[in-house]
């Protein structure tokens, strides 16, 4: 299954099941969204559930809340991550504030879906990660979806929370095909072990899940190691206890994020692992990230500005060698 469908078939479903299930953005409707997630929806359920917008977030969102408080369970549609910035009065002091302020007499059935990320050529105004802005926001939950699985359920399953829900997705991953599986009884909570291994731990999230494992066999192959990876899933809440048995298996923990490396969400997790199992480790914690530049247009130097492969190898084996692994 393609990305991009398993995402629009979470929203087709969660629309069949519930009238309350809306979904509104920027060329959601009779375009079908601007990368297909919506495609379908508006000749299904028609104008009034699935709502083209003017190109304004901050009314997007504003309008999304008013939805959520009046009983209605909306779906916004960010165009990028980058543009969410727009509505962050909106998201932050009232979306997250709401139920806390109202001592849980008002909901919030909110999700927010956007991509971010660096995609191919799209320049810094549309390529950037915000994810390290969004889980510091008390009353947010922040999930990013790094495949078609979890995609599917974790968005099934937002829809249907009563709290706001920040839905990140990947640029580059709409049009590639994945494998699916039907889950009962899914956590959208729970961190996945994607590779078992005894030696070190890898964690991850959104598209670098993939350049880690294509990552994994030469460093394995160049150190003699067994590597274990995992992929975050829910970054607020966090899966500390997947991470932390993890850890206390092979000792050594590597953070691999697009985001910039200052201030990036790996930061909060090196810092979670450095209070809570600081004596588990033998090793210092790796953290391997984006440059602290604006994402640049030319392909040479886009490329240099975020983790690839290549680069994940060199500097886990230059780490490891300097740390007796």
């Amino acid at each position: 299954m393609l990305y991009r469908e398993a995402l629009n078939r979470a929203i087709d479903e969660s629309m069949a099941a519930d009238k309350s299930v809306v979904i509104l953005g920027e060329d959601v409707g009779r375009y079908g969204g601007s990368y297909r997630v919506s495609e379908g929806l508006f000749a299904k359920y028609g104008p009034k559930r699935v709502i083209d917008t003017p190109i304004a977030e901050l009314s997007i969102v504003g309008n999304a809340i008013g939805m959520a408080i009046a009983g209605l369970r909306p779906i916004a549609e960010i165009m990028t991550v980058n543009f969410s910035l727009l509505a962050m009065d909106q998201i932050v002091n009232h979306a997250a504030k709401f139920r806390y302020m109202s001592g849980g007499k008002m909901t919030i059935p909110l999700t927010i879906r956007m991509p971010g990320g660096v995609s191919r050529q799209l320049a810094a105004q549309h390529s950037e990660s915000y994810e390290t802005i969004y889980s510091a926001v008390p009353g947010l939950i922040v999930l990013a979806a790094s495949n078609a699985t979890y995609a599917y359920h974790a968005l099934k399953a937002a829809i249907f929370l009563n709290d706001p829900v920040i839905f990140l997705e990947h640029e580059l991953l709409y049009p590639m095909e994945m494998d699916f599986k039907e889950i009962e009884n899914f956590d959208p909570f729970k961190a996945q072990v994607i590779k078992e291994g005894e030696n070190l731990t890898i964690l991850t999230y959104l598209k670098m899940r993939y350049d880690v494992l294509q990552a994994v066999p030469q460093i394995e192959k160049e150190l003699g190691i067994s590597v274990e990876v995992i992929d975050l899933n829910s970054l607020r809440p966090l899966d500390m206890k997947t991470i932390s048995d993890s850890i206390k298996k092979t000792k050594r923990v590597v953070l691999v994020e697009e985001d910039h490396k200052t201030g990036g969400y790996g930061a909060e997790v090196i810092a979670r692992i450095s209070e809570q199992l600081f004596y588990e480790l033998d090793a210092p914690p790796l953290r391997i990230a984006g440059e602290d530049v604006p994402i640049p247009y030319n392909r040479k130097l886009e490329l240099a500005s975020i983790p690839t492969p290549d680069k994940i190898v060199t500097q886990i084996v230059q780490w490891s060698q300097a740390n007796g692994l």
